[in-house]
């Protein structure tokens, strides 16, 4: 089996918002889930109308908003074209770009064997990574009912989307979780995770600095490099190890 990738254009009350390069599976998630990290809407229910239509070229999100949420959005519309790797390509601004993540709730705190067996759990449901081991995931997991939603793409951006809109359609206490992620961490995964309201991030692969500096500020505890011997703590440690306050502390 091959991934495959087509051209995902999201559009809203007949305008062309977004076209983002992506894997052609849990569409309405993804919609959904990309309005709310881009601050289009704030909830799944100013978007009245969704559908899923097929082109010669790609396929088309046709979302129709709120009189209001409309209004607000025709004041700030841009164009992004984002290929696979690309987050936030064609923001038209600095600040837009790297504008402040969203403050998380405290939430709870979580025991170091949570955070291995929340990480562990992942790979097993990953259908299409095991068929092609050619996408990323995000997850979600909450204590004592392990991964309650799990979504791939070939963008590790577009997974988060996903998982976004399916834990917003679903009303899960976001702040009680974990978004766990089969990636790198940058800055947009921050800031996508931190609209999400989830208190705790882990990742397999390795923080940029800039992606530090934003979860430090909106709250989160960062841990990422997370592999069957442990993972490094890189902001908010206090969430994960009581009276443990250095950077990047490796929990085994």
């Amino acid at each position: 089996m091959i991934a495959e990738e087509t051209a995902l254009a999201l559009t809203y009350n007949g305008g062309a918002y977004a076209v983002m390069m992506g894997t052609p599976q849990d569409l309405p998630d993804f919609a959904i889930g990309f309005s709310l990290d881009e601050g289009v809407v704030q909830s799944p229910d100013d978007i009245e109308s969704l559908d899923i239509v097929g082109l010669d070229d790609g396929i088309e999100l046709r979302m129709w908003l709120s009189p209001d949420k409309a209004a607000l959005l025709s004041e700030r519309r841009r164009h992004i074209a984002g290929p696979t790797g690309c987050g936030i390509c064609g923001i038209d601004s600095i600040a837009e770009a790297i504008r402040p993540a969203a403050i998380v709730p405290q939430g709870r705190a979580f025991a170091p064997r949570e955070i291995m067996t929340a990480m562990a759990a992942v790979a097993p449901l990953q259908k299409i990574n095991m068929e092609t081991r050619a996408v990323h995931a995000a997850a979600f997991w909450i204590p004592g009912r392990g991964i309650v939603a799990l979504r791939e793409d070939v963008g590790r951006h577009n997974a988060l989307d996903k998982l976004a809109g399916a834990l917003a359609q679903a009303r899960f206490f976001t702040s009680e979780g974990v978004v766990l992620l089969t990636s790198r961490v940058s800055v947009e995964m921050v800031q996508k995770t931190a609209t999400i309201g989830a208190p705790l991030m882990v990742a397999v692969s390795a923080p940029t600095a800039l992606a530090v500096r934003t979860a430090d500020a909106a709250g989160i505890t960062l841990a990422a490099i997370a592999r069957s011997d442990g993972f490094e703590i890189f902001t908010h440690p206090k969430r994960i190890a009581s009276g443990v306050t250095a950077e990047a502390v490796h929990v085994a």
